[in-house]
């Protein structure tokens, strides 16, 4: 556990607590902590409050009405396409949030498909907000409940059937209870990924919507006012806590007893009209809501003649970087690629650690703040960074580190999450065998464990190299303009006038989707097929 404690308490604790102290302590060193009630009584700031919880419901609310047909649909039919679909269900997921407003910007703002159909444009409105935030979490639904209903034996149901319970009655009464903490645990996480959204508001909600982590960019970047973004980051720091407390007990609920099966048990051809009728809808809505915006996207990206914009990319103008745009290209590579690196020894260590059957409560307790970087504020830790980051032995502002380190913050959760069920699943037996016949710890787990695990271990690498591609609101404040990434790059030319600039944007774009899908897609051939329980 010492160097992921280290890596966190120097990379995530010291950057939030010293942007936190510099916002709330006076010139003379005195604390001013009355600030919190100042910013609190703010009539603009309640309403900044007041949205991003409310958004986050509704996108919710939205997110779990339109993903559960999907999940039961995943779960328990059996159709041709069926993986691939799920890999394109996925992929949205992992892609940037600045692509993904980008892909809604494409679809609902002006100039946009519906503008073009119907002269509709719902850019700038609430609709495009709750529109995206579905299709960025539609996964999270369809993975985490999917997953274990798929795994629940479907002769409950079918017994309380014979019962004479109706099918509503028998899934009201059998299959939703069994279901009901993973249902929280995904809408838990659908929650606070939309109380933390911070590229999709910042694209599409233009200057009259505002969430938590738009307001503290704002706060920080363009009013310079640095007490109003400490006490705005406490108090998301607050709320995070509380949500990633709530799912933790769901967590703790899922691994309850429940009848398992082999989830490929449970899946058949599905029958009659009414099932037909259900894969159907679902198919078609996963087009209308998943793929249609993303093949606007590309759609709009090629609208010059003869691939112009691609064409641009090419080309240093002297206006937006200060090299060609396309270089954002090869340091996303770059730096995703350390990123990576980073992620997977500071989680492959903190998973080993939380495997151990006798890890303590304060073992147990780290491994809910590894998931904090998913929702504290991305915008604090990389001003965080500038600011704590700036002295001798730790002065790295000038160092290319600093993008990767701030990355692999947020890979490092899901390489915890992805080799923690399989670590578990290990046998301790085997570990011991090999320790009595004189193998040292270190080769027990090259020889023992790494066999087992590679392929998660693999998987993990993936995940972390497509969050790190993506990562925005940290990466913002630290990508120079000689070395931009690309969400930066995207961001930049969305953020100037031109057509050009806007083609570039929408270029740069499908070039990060297509690595993110590729990405995907071969994860979805290496998952491993040990029963993952309701895991993403």
């Amino acid at each position: 556990m010492a160097v992921p404690v280290a890596f966190f308490a120097v990379f995530f604790a010291l950057p939030v607590a010293a942007i936190v102290a510099r916002g709330l302590r006076a010139e003379d060193g005195a604390w001013r902590l009355g600030r919190l009630g100042e910013v609190l009584g703010q009539s603009d700031i309640r309403h900044v409050l007041w949205f991003t919880t409310w958004q986050a419901l509704a996108s919710t609310a939205l997110t779990l009405l339109i993903a559960l047909p999907g999940a039961y649909v995943f779960a328990r039919f059996e159709f041709r396409g069926k993986q691939v679909l799920r890999a394109v269900v996925t992929v949205p997921f992992v892609l940037p949030t600045v692509v993904v407003g980008t892909a809604f910007l494409a679809l609902l703002g002006r100039g946009g498909l519906l503008d073009e159909l119907w002269g509709v444009r719902l850019d700038t409105t609430v609709w495009a907000i709750l529109l995206a935030h579905v299709f960025f979490n539609y996964a999270v639904v369809v993975r985490t409940v999917g997953g274990l209903w798929a795994q629940l034996d479907p002769r409950q149901e079918e017994a309380a059937r014979v019962l004479g319970a109706s099918p509503f009655a028998a899934w009201r009464r059998v299959t939703l209870p069994a279901l009901a903490p993973a249902v929280a645990a995904a809408a838990l996480m659908v929650f606070l990924f939309t109380f933390t959204s911070f590229g999709v508001v910042q694209i599409l909600g233009g200057p009259t919507f505002s969430t938590l982590e738009v307001e503290i960019y704002r706060q920080t970047a363009e009013i310079f006012d640095l007490s109003t973004a400490a006490v705005l980051t406490m108090i998301q720091f607050v709320a995070v806590g509380a949500i990633l407390a709530l799912h933790a007990w769901t967590a703790r609920r899922r691994e309850t007893a429940l009848r398992l099966v082999d989830a490929s048990l449970t899946a058949r051809r599905p029958r009659g009209a009414g099932q037909r009728a259900l894969l159907t809808g679902v198919l078609l809505s996963i087009v209308l809501l998943l793929v249609l915006p993303l093949a606007v996207l590309v759609q709009r990206s090629l609208d010059a003649p003869g691939f112009a914009y691609y064409e641009a990319l090419t080309r240093d103008d002297g206006g937006v970087f200060l090299v060609a745009p396309v270089e954002a290209v090869t340091n996303s590579l770059q730096y995703a690629l350390a990123a990576t690196a980073v992620a997977l020894v500071i989680g492959g260590l903190a998973a080993a650690a939380l495997t151990r059957s006798d890890a303590g409560r304060l073992v147990r307790g780290f491994d809910a703040l590894l998931m904090l970087p998913l929702g504290v504020s991305a915008v604090t830790v990389g001003f965080g960074f500038l600011i704590a980051l700036d002295e001798p032995p730790l002065d790295l502002r000038s160092s290319w580190l600093l993008v990767p380190l701030a990355q692999a913050l947020v890979g490092v959760p899901f390489v915890v999450r992805t080799m923690l069920p399989v670590l578990r699943a290990v046998d301790d037996r085997l570990r011991e065998a090999a320790a009595v016949l004189g193998a040292s710890p270190w080769r027990v787990w090259r020889e023992v464990d790494l066999p087992l695990v590679r392929r998660a271990l693999l998987v993990a690498a993936g995940f972390a190299f497509a969050v790190s591609l993506g990562e925005f609101g940290a990466t913002v404040f630290l990508a120079r303009s000689d070395n931009p990434t690309l969400p930066v790059a995207v961001a930049r030319l969305l953020g100037r006038p031109g057509e050009l600039n806007y083609g570039q944007a929408m270029a740069l774009s499908t070039i990060l989707m297509v690595v993110c899908a590729v990405s995907l897609l071969v994860l979805e051939r290496l998952r491993p097929q040990q029963s993952r329980t309701g895991e993403f």
